[in-house]
C-alpha cells in the first residue's frame, strides 16, 4: 500500500534564531584538530579549513538562541574520543554526547564516557563501518547500553535500516536514527526501507533527527523534495519522538549552509510553536537529560 504523502505549509521563517529558551541542537560536531590530530584510516578526515572547536560552537549556537547541543563523534576521529570528552568537559552540563567504541570496548570504558556525559553510541553505517552493528562483540555492547540505558545512534540508508533494526531489537536498546532516515528523494514515499523506519516509531525504542536535509535533498534550499519525507516521519513519530539537528560545522560539503538556515527549516516544516518547542527541548530533555539550569 502506497504512503500518503504528507503536506508541509510552506511558511518560512522569518528569522534563523530562537526567541524562546532553552533549545538543543541534537546534531554537531567538535572538530580541533590542533589540538586532537584526526585518527586517519576509515572514514572522513577533515580538510584543515574545516574547524569546530568547542569556542566556535559556543559563538555559533548563542548567536542563534541555542543553549544545548548533542556533540556527535565524527568519523574522522575513529574510536579516539578524546576531543568529544574535553568539549563535554567545557560544556558547563549544556553538553551531552554520541561515541563512537569499537566491539571490544569494557563496560568500565562505558562508565567513563557515561560520567563525562555520553548518552549513547554511534554506527556510522554509510560513512565509516558498514559492519558495525555485524561484528562479533557488538551484542554485547549493545546489551550493555540497553543496560545503561543508552541510544544507538544508526546512520545509513533507508534501505538498509531494516537489516540495522533487526540487529537491534533482540537488544532492546533504544535507537536514534540520523539524518532523515537516509532517504533519497527521488524514490519516493515508498522506497525501499521507509516504511520500516516509520514502523519503528511503534516500538516505542526510536527517536529520528529531523537533521542534514541539505545532504540528502537534490533540490536548493529550502529542499522541497524532502517535504513529504519529514511530513510522514513527523506523523509516524510525532514531536515526542523527533529531535532537531544542524549538523554544524557542515564537513564535507562545499556549499555549506548557514547555521540559521538550517534552523529555520524547522520553523517550515514545524509551523506550531508548540510542537516545535517539544521539538527543540522538551523531548530532547526527556531523551538525553539535558536540564534547563544548565543555561
Amino acid at each position: 500500500m502506497a504512503l500518503e504523502q504528507s503536506r508541509i505549509p510552506g511558511r518560512e521563517a522569518d528569522v534563523g534564531t530562537l526567541s524562546a529558551l532553552p533549545a538543543a541542537d541534537c546534531h554537531v560536531h567538535v572538530l580541533d584538530h590542533r589540538r586532537f590530530p584526526f585518527a586517519g584510516g576509515t572514514g572522513y578526515t577533515p580538510r584543515p579549513d574545516e574547524s569546530g572547536t568547542v569556542e566556535e560552537l559556543e559563538a555559533c549556537v548563542a548567536a542563534h538562541g541555542v543553549t544545548h547541543a548533542l556533540l556527535v563523534q565524527p568519523s574522522g576521529y575513529g574510536y579516539d574520543n578524546r576531543a568529544l570528552v574535553d568539549a563535554l568537559s567545557r560544556g558547563r552540563g549544556r553538553w551531552k554526547g554520541i561515541a563512537v567504541v569499537s566491539a571490544k570496548a569494557t563496560e568500565a570504558v562505558l562508565r567513563e564516557l557515561a560520567d563525562a556525559g555520553v548518552v549513547g553510541l554511534r554506527f556510522n553505517l554509510t560513512d565509516f563501518d558498514a559492519r558495525g552493528l555485524g561484528q562479533k562483540g557488538v551484542n554485547r555492547l549493545l546489551g550493555a547500553m540497553a543496560d545503561m540505558g543508552w541510544f544507538a545512534e544508526v546512520q545509513c540508508a533507508a534501505a538498509d535500516f531494516p537489516a540495522a533494526a533487526a540487529l537491534l531489537a533482540p537488544t532492546g536498546v533504544r535507537f536514534l536514527i540520523d539524518h532523515l532516515a537516509g532517504v533519497d528523494p527521488a524514490l519516493g514515499l515508498d522506497q525501499p526501507g521507509f516504511r520500516a523506519v516509520l514502523d519503528a516509531a511503534g516500538t516505542g525504542r526510536a527517536a529520528v533527527k529531523l537533521s542534514g536535509a541539505f545532504r540528502r535533498s537534490r533540490a536548493p534550499y529550502p529542499h522541497a523534495d524532502m517535504d513529504p519525507f519529514v511530513g510522514a516521519l513527523l506523523e509516524a513519530f510525532t514531536p515526542r519522538q523527533c529531535v532537531w539537528g544542524s549538523d554544524w560545522p557542515f564537513i564535507n560539503w562545499a556549499a555549506k549552509p548557514d547555521y540559521g538556515s538550517t534552523l529555520a527549516l524547522l520553523a517550515r516544516w514545524v509551523p506550531d510553536a508548540r510542537d516545535r518547542r517539544a521539538i527543540l527541548w522538551e523531548t530532547p530533555a526527556t531523551l538525553f537529560g539535558f536540564e534547563r539550569g544548565a543555561v
